[in-house]
């Protein structure tokens, strides 16, 4: 994701309304690799702006995602994540903490769907997803 900064340059850019609210909410995004979820965020911004909404919150995550500079996941772990990187790449999940984390460097290109499989569907990308377990929650002493 561009810096918060940029990210308000980009909304005055787009006509939309620079607010306290969207302010702090590019400010808690910027160079968060956490793949938090929605509630997290607010939880966060409620820190530093105890009278933002929930709702607030989610709107400003829709208008991100709709302008391209936050990709919304669904990858398992009952709550959508939001990753403010939107270069291609995939990720982990722990199968224990459910933390998210990227992988970069996969060539995809040789993955192909079964013929018998697609069936008049045409695959426009491929997203890989690493479960496991995260190095925190390993036992002590077991490496991979």
């Amino acid at each position: 994701m561009r810096t918060a900064a940029e990210m308000t340059e980009l909304y005055r850019q787009k006509g939309l309304k620079i607010t306290p609210q969207r302010q702090c909410i590019f400010g808690i995004l910027e160079a968060n690799t956490t793949h938090p979820t929605a509630d997290a965020i607010y939880e966060s911004a409620l820190e530093t702006m105890p009278s933002i909404s929930r709702k607030t919150v989610y709107t400003v995550l829709h208008e991100l995602n709709e302008l391209g500079e936050l990709l919304t996941l669904d990858v398992g772990t009952g709550s959508l994540r939001f990753d403010p990187n939107v270069e291609r790449h995939h990720h982990t999940v722990c199968r224990k903490c459910g933390s998210v984390g990227d992988v970069r460097g996969i060539d995809t290109a040789r993955v192909r769907m079964p013929a018998s499989e697609q069936v008049g569907f045409e695959v426009e990308e491929t997203e890989v997803i690493f479960r496991g377990i995260c190095k925190l929650c390993r036992p002590k002493g077991r490496k991979s």
